[in-house]
């Protein structure tokens, strides 16, 4: 059984992680966050033995650390444990800027360092494998990928406004939510560089300092388009939103929507479902995955690379929408 620990349980994501981490057989060892009422209150909650300092957790060295929290203390905190040796995975946004993670990434070379990009774990990436192991894909021609959940207020009840300060996000809905859309184009695109086509932002709607919403186009070396949407813009604060994940090829047509999951082939004359995986669940399937991973002593499905390349690309896009 592995024995995971969670650094920073005051990020919104911690309880998913925590639930993710027992739902894959693991059993989770410690809690820590640099506030103590913050760390108790979890560890009560969730019946978790809580540490009173980084160092006592990485003393422990567990299998797997989720390390979180503001982006202006995770490089610290990440590179800690990174010197330590740990395995772990750096939640996003993980710093405040791409230059504060580039030192990051340079240090954490050669290590295990998994970025939660759960979306990757969809339906729709097993199938695109699949279809394109068979010859059966071919080239993309454009995609689209979109989340947009509810109220950037939310962040205030979560305990999080931190997110809505640009000068501690980095930015708004396109850095914190569209990094998801914008990695899965690099992934559909095979890792290569993409070009801007076009960007554009708005935040009139609640007044924030950080953008509400964002749309971005880009376009592969080979032609490939896609299309990037992320927001605080669904009225409604409930969990989920507006989300849509969407391939066309010339072979095949993926349709991703969270709660249903569709594939078309043109030479089969076929429509079929896919088993869908809801949005929630999918912090569970990265978990299982990269614990598995980390087992089999193999590379994780998203890197700090990953990341790195991603933000990169957005900070391109608020350039362009800036212009």
């Amino acid at each position: 059984m592995a024995r995971v620990a969670l650094a920073g349980v005051g990020h919104w994501h911690a309880g998913m992680h925590l639930e993710a981490a027992r739902a894959a057989g693991a059993e989770v060892v410690a809690a820590w966050d640099p506030d103590p009422a913050v760390a108790a209150g979890f560890a009560a909650k969730h019946e978790v033995a809580h540490q009173p300092t980084v160092a006592a957790l990485i003393a422990m060295k567990p299998e797997l650390t989720v390390v979180m929290g503001r982006p202006d203390h995770v490089p610290d905190l990440a590179l800690a444990c990174i010197e330590a040796g740990l395995p772990i995975v750096l939640e996003k946004p993980a710093a405040v800027s791409t230059a504060a993670l580039e030192p990051l990434a340079e240090a954490a070379r050669g290590l295990f360092v998994a970025v939660p990009l759960p979306n990757r774990c969809g339906p729709i990436w097993a199938e695109i494998e699949a279809l394109e192991a068979a010859g059966r894909l071919g080239p993309v021609s454009h995609a689209q990928f979109r989340i947009v959940n509810g109220p950037p207020q939310r962040y205030r009840l979560d305990g999080v406004p931190w997110v809505l300060d640009p000068a501690i996000g980095g930015g708004g809905a396109l850095r914190n939510l569209g990094i998801h859309g914008i990695d899965a184009a690099l992934a559909l695109a095979g890792g290569v560089d993409l070009a801007i086509v076009s960007a554009a932002v708005d935040r009139r709607l609640h007044g924030e300092a950080v953008e509400e919403y964002a749309i971005v186009t880009l376009r592969a070396p080979d032609g490939m388009i896609a299309t990037v949407e992320a927001g605080y813009t669904y009225a409604s604060m409930a969990p989920g939103g507006d989300f849509e994940w969407r391939v066309s090829a010339r072979n095949a047509t993926l349709i991703d929507r969270g709660d249903s999951c569709r594939v078309a082939t043109l030479d089969e004359g076929q429509v079929r479902d896919l088993a869908p995986i809801p949005p929630a669940d999918r912090y569970k399937a990265f978990m299982a995955d990269t614990l598995d991973r980390l087992a089999r002593n193999a590379a994780p499905a998203v890197g700090i690379g990953d990341y790195l390349q991603a933000m990169r690309l957005i900070d391109r896009a608020y350039a362009e929408a800036r212009a």
